[in-house]
């Protein structure tokens, strides 16, 4: 189990990568790598903290403090995401939210690797 697990480590690492990658790469519009990355972060996420609640093998004890205030910026980075690439699509550019997607994303990968 501890490979599953640290498999789905790698996949939330590269949806951040995804997140903060296409930030960097795509101002002013929202990217579809953003998006996708939001998606990927989100899901990998909540499946990172049920497998580490459940598996008493896993030996982890996740801070729900911080997985809290990790994934209320997460739906926030999915949101600002999605509706930017959406008013991005039909040609109407809002660089605040990407900018807000993008900032929000590294404030998670603040909170996720300061926090202890």
């Amino acid at each position: 189990m501890d490979f599953v697990y640290n498999l789905m480590v790698v996949a939330h690492l590269l949806g951040m990568a995804a997140v903060v990658g296409g930030y960097a790469a795509s101002q002013p519009r929202v990217s579809e790598l953003m998006v996708w990355g939001a998606r990927a972060q989100l899901i990998t996420g909540v499946i990172l903290v049920g497998m580490a609640e459940s598996i008493d093998s896993l030996g982890k004890d996740p801070n729900m403090t911080k997985i809290g205030i990790k994934l209320v910026i997460s739906v926030a980075v999915a949101a600002f995401a999605e509706i930017g690439r959406a008013d991005a699509k039909r040609g109407k550019a809002v660089p605040w939210m990407t900018h807000a997607a993008g900032g929000l994303a590294i404030v998670n990968v603040f909170v996720a690797a300061l926090w202890t």
